[in-house]
Order: structure tokens, then sequence, then C-alpha cells
């Protein structure tokens, strides 16, 4: 049950649910119309214009939200991709700044999705929308003012708010700190951060994020031919750019249990979020164990829920996210390749230093490479994981107020395994801030693959939880 009622609080999910289903809706369907390709997958972004149209579709959409004295402009800084900002000045005896934040660049289609759908023609179905940048990270522009919106309409304290939405964030977020830098002496103190970008075990309750794990992006070419020769000829004795790659990747990984095997790559546990993945194991019952479409007979790793919600949240792991060099299976002669060039997304423990990380990481798999090959180790901006600090009693009772208003239970908190760089990089540029992390991704919201989703109730339960982080704001910054 959903707007559950709240003795002595204010409720705001009634409010809130109709204006985002009739307000944010239709402007978040058209949004996924909108090929703004994170610049890592779409080098020619500026000239294709699509990040412009994502950011002119967005704040025309938040100039035109009933609050008074909302402002709205962009950042450009000089060879990056813009960001827009949006200020909305305190009210009604609110005092401090909160800072919301969320992003516009979107990962690209990947894979067929159902029914041959169009990964940029939203499709509505029941209480869902899907399409690509829908959930991560669309909705968050809408959600936050949309509850921002509803204390304006009340006449209640509302402190300044200022919503940062970026365009490089699923390139790791490169741009970010230069966008910070030139806002950080307008921006002034911030008291409270609140990132939309995040999500959680199931959709039944707002769930906050404790951790979040880093990311290296990587791609190693391997080259042992000027061009490809007949397998007859050079087989044996050529050896194979593909045999090649295998062996650097059983540096890092071992490829009979997916271990991470370099001491720089992994990080001890600490004894408290051991204790959380038992104790979210016990309520949920294994919670991942039917997260993903795993097709039958497929043995997870992990030894029991708690170990997976570890493995997933505070241990490295290797995704194979791409690769060059390779004819598909009909155009595939027999020919031994020149070379054979792979992409590896490396997931940090929260605690290692990704930077660090990354140049013994390129070190590995650049030195001593096997049998003379020609290797190119290219790397992206490293993205830095995040250990949320622990929250003061105002905000755990704002948090749970807002899940019970929005959702109809408890707040919950768990790890990530995803990376969100900004909230390693506000939590060193304002280390007195409250920082809250949370948004609509759960089971089957598929952020960065095939058919993406956002749940309207999720997203109506995450905007209603916005009002009342705000509302607490005003009185406590």
């Amino acid at each position: 049950m959903q707007g559950l009622s709240l003795e002595g609080v204010e409720s705001y999910f009634d409010a809130v649910n109709d204006a985002f289903r009739t307000h944010a809706l239709p402007a978040l369907v058209e949004y996924v119309s909108i090929k703004s390709l994170s610049p890592a997958f779409d080098p020619e972004w500026a000239a294709n214009g699509e990040i412009e149209r994502a950011m002119a579709h967005l704040a025309v959409w938040a100039e035109t939200r009933p609050i008074p004295g909302i402002s709205v402009r962009a950042s450009r800084i000089e060879g990056i991709t813009p960001a827009l900002v949006v200020e909305i000045p305190a009210a009604n005896g609110g005092s401090g700044t909160v800072l919301m934040y969320g992003h516009m660049d979107k990962q690209p289609a990947t894979a067929p999705w159902s029914n041959g759908t169009d990964p940029f023609e939203a499709v509505v179905a029941g209480d869902a929308i899907f399409g690509r940048g829908v959930a991560d990270d669309g909705y968050a522009l809408f959600a936050a003012l949309t509850g921002v919106a509803e204390l304006h309409s009340r006449g209640l304290p509302s402190p300044r708010c200022v919503v940062l939405i970026e365009a490089s964030e699923e390139s790791g977020s490169p741009d970010l700190d230069a966008h910070v830098e030139a806002l950080a002496p307008w921006l002034g103190e911030v008291g409270l951060v609140v990132c939309l970008d995040s999500g959680g075990l199931d959709f039944e309750r707002l769930w906050v994020t404790t951790s979040l794990r880093g990311n290296l992006v990587v791609t190693v070419d391997v080259e042992v031919l000027d061009y490809g020769v007949h397998s007859g000829s050079a087989g044996g004795v050529v050896p194979s750019s593909f045999r090649i790659l295998r062996s650097l990747l059983e540096r890092v990984e071992d490829s009979t249990s997916g271990e991470i095997l370099p001491s720089f790559l992994n990080a001890e546990i600490p004894e408290f979020h051991r204790r959380q993945a038992e104790a979210l194991d016990r309520e949920l019952g294994d919670p991942l164990a039917h997260a993903f479409p795993a097709v039958e007979g497929l043995r997870l790793m992990g030894e029991s829920g708690a170990d997976r919600l570890l493995a997933q949240t505070w241990r490295p792991s290797l995704a194979f996210t791409g690769i060059e060099g390779v004819p598909d299976i009909p155009s595939g002669g027999n020919v031994l390749r020149a070379h054979t060039k792979g992409k590896i997304s490396l997931r940090l423990p929260p605690s290692v230093d990704a930077a660090a990380a990354q140049r013994a990481l390129v070190q590995l798999l650049s030195s001593d490479p096997p049998q003379g090959a020609r290797v190119t180790v290219e790397a992206e901006a490293p993205a830095q994981g995040w250990v949320a600090p622990e929250p003061d009693g105002w905000l755990t009772e704002a948090l749970d107020r807002a899940s019970r208003d929005g959702f109809g239970r408890p707040a919950g908190y768990c790890g990530e395994g995803g990376s969100i760089p900004f909230l390693a990089t506000l939590g060193a540029r304002f280390p007195n801030a409250h920082i809250v992390a949370t948004g609509v991704l759960g089971p089957g919201s598929n952020a960065h693959g095939p058919d993406e989703s956002l749940r309207i109730p999720a997203a109506v339960g995450v905007s209603t939880a916005v009002a009342h982080l705000i509302a607490a704001a005003a009185t406590i910054l």
C-alpha cells in the first residue's frame, strides 16, 4: 500500500502521484526518443547535438514548473559536455542548500529489445515505461522538481535547492569535476546531497545506498600481424591474438572461479557490511538468486545469499563488454586474424583507490607481452567507489517517513554494485554534507541492457521521498 497515513506527519503521496503522472510522465516519455549517448559511446556528441537536445528538453520542462523564483541555466566549459543547473531559492523560512543530482546521457541501445521494440521509442505497459535512459537516469529531474514543487504549493518551508544534471556519467563522469569546480563559489556550503541515480533490492520501499563500487574501463589491443593470413599457413606458427588476449586477462581474473587475483584490486570487507548482508539475506531470502534473466540450470556464483550480496557490493569483478577485430560468424573465413581488441569493465571494492588501481592494472596488462606481441592498453577516466557516512538521527527519521509515505514500508539500506563517481567527488568537496543516494533501479530494470524499464510507482515513491527530505532539511540545515 502506498500513501500510508503517517500519524502527525504530512503526507505528500497523493498530490505527488497526480503531479508526476499528469505533468512529468508525458515529458519523460518524450525524453526516451532523444539519443543522447554518453561521449564514450559517441565521440561526435557535440556535432550530433543529441546531448544539447536532451538538455533543451529538460530545461523547457523545468522552466514551466509552478515554483516561485525557479531559474534554469546551462553550465558550459570549452571542450566538455554541458550540464543543466536548476536553482530554486529558499522559501517560507527554510534555510541551507540541498544539491540534487542526476544525468541526461545514456548508454547505447545494445542487443535486441523485446518484439523488435525501438529502444528510443518509449513503450508504456501497465505501470511501467520501457526505453533507453528512462530509469538511468532520465526520471531524476522530474522526480526532484515534482517533490520540491509540492512543498512550495503548500507554502511549507523549503531550503535553497539546486538540481545538477550532467551529461558524462555513463562515461565515468570525466566532465563533472570541472563543472563542480566552476560552480563551487556559487553553490556555497551544501548541507545535503541527494543522488537519484541508484536503486535497491526490490520496489517495496525506499532503498538508501550504503556503498558503491568503483569502476575501471580498459581496452586491450593485441596485434600479431600487419594483416590477416590463411589459418592453414600461419596456424601453429603465428600466435593467435585472441589467445594472447586471454592470457593477459588471466593475469587479472581466474577464468575458472572468476576470482580477481591482484591484491591491489581487492579490499577487506568491513564487519558492518558483512552483518548488513546477512540481515538482508535473512529478511529477503537470497534476493539476488532470481534477480537476473539466467538461463535454466545456471549455477550462480557465491555460496549463500549473503555471500552473493557481498560479491555484488564489496568484491571486484570483471565483465568483458566489447570486442573488435572479430568478424561475425557468416563472414568468418579460415583466417588467422591480425589483431583482437577487447574492452573490460572492472568493478572495484568501494574503498579501493581507483586511480592507483588503474595505474597498476595498465602496467600489469602492458608489461612483458606474451610472445612479443604488440599490446596497447587504453583506460577511461577511473570511477572512484564510495562508502556512505552514517546518517544523523534527523535524516534517518526523514528517510523512514519518506519510505512509509511513498511506499508503505520503512526504508531499506543496502550496498550497490554500480558506480556513481559524483558521490566521491561531492563527498570530497563538501565533507560536512549529509549524503543520500537512492533511486528507482531494481530487479528487472536492466539499466544498461535491453528492455530498460522504469516502474512508475517507484518514481512516484522517490518523488514523494524528495519532498520529505527537503522538508526535513529546511529546518535542520
